[in-house]
């Protein structure tokens, strides 16, 4: 009897691990869909079809580094997908759309273009907030202060 007890208490579950298995989920997707965009953007950069060399040539760019900056973003990418450095890999997306920014402003292009990079990575923080405890615990919600 003690068996099938424990195997019914093991099946329900409690409030806070439903909130918390939502929680997770939604930033896996928080963070898919971001990641999603900047893999096809780093494959296209590293396939160099003839509308990405002209967009990349218009914004001040020479053709020659285009698959560089491809090689850059998905390897930051991947870093982020992976769970355990997930931090780092969004610190360095963090950066490199930071420059995304910056190209753009300085190609004074419109207010979508220069604030998409900057969504992007509030996307990416979001979700790697939602589906990490380590970063949540860091947050100002979820930090009490510490009486020294």
């Amino acid at each position: 009897m003690a068996i099938v007890s424990n195997v019914v208490q093991s099946n329900m579950q409690t409030p806070a691990v439903a909130v918390a298995k939502k929680r997770l989920w939604a930033g896996r997707i928080l963070s898919f869909l971001p990641a999603l965009f900047l893999l096809f953007d780093g494959v296209m950069k590293l396939i160099k079809p003839a509308f990405v060399v002209e967009a990349t040539v218009r914004l001040g760019y020479s053709e020659r580094v285009i698959f560089g900056l491809g090689v850059v973003l998905v390897a930051c990418t991947l870093i982020y997908l992976i769970p355990r450095t997930a931090i780092l890999g969004a610190i360095l997306l963090t950066g490199y759309l930071g420059g995304a920014v910056a190209t753009h402003v300085r190609a004074e292009q419109g207010w979508f273009e220069i604030l998409f990079p900057v969504v992007i990575g509030i996307l990416l923080w979001g979700g790697l907030v939602l589906r990490d405890d380590r970063l949540r615990a860091l947050s100002l919600h979820g930090n009490k202060p510490v009486a020294s």
